[in-house]
């Protein structure tokens, strides 16, 4: 399951790239959704929602705390380390209905949770209104705690996309306690599966006495999640913490097998009850003896868990989004999933930022073959990556740009 990425270079099934920065000077663009015709919405995680014309004009939409130049402001939504505004998401009837869907921090009730709203779009594309808090209770980390990467804003998840079934799909995270995702009521550590107005989807699997809009629980803090063209089959990416980035097929009701919780899988206590770091990376200590003391998919507590068909057993360096490309322009990679990489540098590895191409066996059990793309421009923090109507990947770096990468 574990494999280094090769180069693309002089990989015979690798398509050459040409690229087009989209925007630049952006705050953290966090992620993309297309119309047809190429309008792009986009969120910056302190600012907020903005969209992109065709013609390339840029119009500022929903403002949080704080911003200026925004026409309307909602000012309970706010950042914080990692948190702020996320994932969004266009309705598949938005020339009927207008709507889109935007994941947030809002201080709307007390300590601060994560809310997916409802938008409705003016028709000339420069206004929003009708908001409506669809889910409203995932939680958020509001203070620090004493470990690495401790700070407030932790873990949100983040990533809201409608699969090919028209159900809405949301990934969140464990924001640092080890008692989120396993927990059968808070919606942390999960993947959930909604209709429009955030309502569970009748046939979603948890175990009993689960919150019924859990698809699947027991992650760590999942940025990405595709579908695949062939099958719809969701699979997501998900960021792991010392080691064991994982990919992993999603099996309604399963459990991804991370539990951060001291006591568990034969550990002792931990630091403010979460050994979600422990131990250090930079203790000494073997990976494999690292994996093995606070394994990503504990499948000695959980045999049952959902395996990855994909990890990086070595070292996390930082998966974030992940798309499927479709289309005849991407060659022998039609149908290959591209995951982003955040690259945390660890050691001055070439394997840091970039976007790994991976080929998943067709049970999802396993990866056939990983590259990794060659690049025709700076590599980046790679936050989102979104295939648009024009059959070219958009990939979305913290550093503040937006690129458009094409195939030739």
């Amino acid at each position: 399951m574990s494999y280094t990425p090769v180069l693309a270079d002089g990989h015979a099934s690798a398509p050459s790239l040409t690229h087009a920065t989209v925007l630049s000077g952006l705050d953290s663009p966090w992620d993309m959704a297309f119309l047809p015709d190429g309008t792009m919405f986009f969120t910056e995680k302190c600012l907020g929602l903005s969209v992109r014309l065709p013609s390339g004009d840029v119009s500022a939409l929903l403002g949080m705390t704080g911003t200026d130049g925004y026409p309307s402001t909602a000012d309970d939504l706010f950042c914080e380390g990692q948190a702020g505004m996320q994932g969004v998401a266009v309705d598949p009837d938005f020339d009927e209905n207008r709507l889109i869907y935007v994941y947030s921090t809002s201080s709307k009730t007390a300590p601060g949770s994560n809310r997916l709203m409802r938008l409705k779009v003016s028709d000339d594309l420069s206004a929003v209104s009708d908001r409506t808090d669809i889910i409203e209770d995932v939680p958020y980390k509001p203070e620090a705690t004493d470990h690495p990467f401790g700070g407030p804003g932790a873990h949100n998840g983040g990533r809201v996309r409608f699969g090919p079934d028209g159900h809405i799909y949301l990934t969140t995270g464990d924001t640092h306690n080890g008692e989120v995702p396993q927990s059968p009521t808070l919606l942390g550590g999960k993947v959930l599966r909604v209709d429009r107005d955030g309502n569970a989807v009748a046939d979603n699997n948890p175990p009993e006495g689960y919150d019924p809009r859990i698809f699947t629980y027991g992650h760590r803090n999942v940025q990405g999640i595709a579908f695949r063209p062939s099958d719809g089959q969701p699979v997501v990416a998900e960021h792991g913490p010392w080691h064991s980035d994982e990919i992993t097929v999603l099996v309604n009701g399963g459990n991804g097998g991370w539990d951060p919780r001291p006591n568990m899988a034969g550990r002792g206590d931990c630091p403010v009850n979460y050994c979600g770091y422990m131990p250090n990376q930079m203790d000494g200590m073997d990976p494999a003896e690292r994996v093995k003391f606070m394994p990503m998919t504990d499948t000695g507590t959980y045999p049952d868990a959902m395996p990855p068909a994909w990890n990086n057993n070595g070292l996390s360096q930082g998966t974030s989004s992940a798309a499927f490309l479709s289309g005849e322009q991407w060659g022998a990679w039609d149908g290959r999933l591209v995951v982003g990489i955040m690259g945390i540098g660890f050691g001055g590895t070439p394997l840091g930022m970039r976007i790994d191409v991976i080929d998943l066996a067709a049970d999802g059990m396993s990866a056939n073959d990983v590259t990794t793309m060659s690049l025709p421009m700076a590599a980046g923090r790679f936050r989102s990556l979104v295939q648009g109507p024009d059959g070219s990947l958009y990939a979305a770096v913290d550093q503040g740009e937006i690129y458009q990468l094409t195939p030739n």
